[in-house]
């Protein structure tokens, strides 16, 4: 399976935050959508395991979708 690099997640959490942005207000809280908060997931445990680049092949299904309906086929 294809490596997506970590500026792709980053770049697809970006695009989710701009469809669906949070809401705003002074009561409001700061949340993502559904789809930021599952490439969020991704993006921390390459953080935390200083990885650049993952497979594809090891995102879940919900992963998957949200990153390919934010960029497709395309690469960052």
């Amino acid at each position: 399976m294809p490596q997506v690099a970590i500026e792709q997640i980053e770049r697809a959490i970006n695009i989710w935050r701009a469809r669906c942005p949070a809401p705003e207000g002074g009561n409001e809280c700061p949340i993502l959508c559904a789809e930021a908060r599952a490439l969020a997931d991704v993006y921390a445990l390459m953080i935390i395991g200083r990885k650049s680049e993952i497979d594809a092949s090891t995102f879940t299904p919900k992963q998957a979708a949200a990153f390919t309906a934010a960029l497709g086929n395309h690469k960052a």
